[in-house]
């Protein structure tokens, strides 16, 4: 995945400099995945799909969930079969209203995974007390 961000980042900056095109023509080359930001807690995934189906093929549309409570964080991800219908519907429905609030929209970012508990130094147990691990203090 990081290599697909790295050639994202250069089509932009080689969009940019060269054809001295706005960021919105630079996201065309980038990007099927938008974040949508400021959902109401009654927003599901279907209506969210719903929503961004009349710009394009919708691949999925999904509201994120607090893992204990089951109840909407406020935020969700729409992927588009393509980026020139992900372009449309960001510019579209950027600051429009859904379901009572309005939304943000914008390209979403890759978010590196998790470091994974365990292993060496990750559970706390990794090393001596405070003398060097040295259980005399005879100097042995």
């Amino acid at each position: 995945m990081a290599f697909y961000n790295r050639i994202g980042s250069m089509l932009n900056q080689s969009i940019l400099q060269h054809s001295g095109s706005s960021m919105t023509n630079a996201i065309r080359c980038m990007s099927t995945k938008l974040f949508v930001g400021g959902l109401s807690f009654g927003t599901d995934d279907g209506s969210l799909r719903d929503a961004f189906a009349s710009f394009g093929e919708v691949i999925d549309a999904r509201v994120i969930t607090d893992r204990e409570t089951g109840r909407s964080r406020g935020f969700g991800f729409v992927n588009f079969a393509d980026d020139e219908a992900a372009t449309t519907a960001m510019s579209s429905m950027d600051g429009q209203d859904l379901n009572g609030r309005a939304i943000r929209v914008s390209v979403a970012n890759d978010r590196p995974p998790a470091p994974r508990g365990g292993g060496y130094g990750g559970g706390g147990f990794s090393g001596g007390g405070g003398y060097n691990g040295s259980r005399s203090n005879d100097g042995y």
